[in-house]
C-alpha cells in the first residue's frame, strides 16, 4: 500500500469531515482546516496540468496516479 494521497482518499476524508461535524465529533474550525487543506491539494494539481498543457508536455505521472487511484 503506498502512502501516496489519492483523489479517493481526499474524497473520503472531506466527507468524513463533514460527518464528524455534523455528529459533534469534530470542531467546525477543525474541518474547516482539512477542507483548506484539500483545496490547496486540488489547486497544486489544477496548476501542474495548467502548466504541462501550455509547455505541451505530457500529465506528470503523479497527477494520474492522483486522479486514478492507479499508484496501489
Amino acid at each position: 500500500m503506498s502512502n501516496q494521497l489519492n483523489a479517493q482518499q481526499l474524497k473520503e476524508a472531506l466527507w468524513d469531515s463533514l460527518k464528524a461535524v455534523q455528529t459533534g465529533q469534530m470542531q467546525p474550525a477543525q474541518a474547516d482546516s482539512v477542507a483548506g487543506l484539500g483545496r490547496e491539494i486540488l489547486r497544486t494539481v489544477k496548476v501542474q496540468l495548467q502548466v504541462a498543457n501550455q509547455s505541451k508536455r505530457s500529465v506528470p505521472l503523479e497527477v494520474l496516479d492522483f486522479a486514478e487511484n492507479s499508484n496501489k
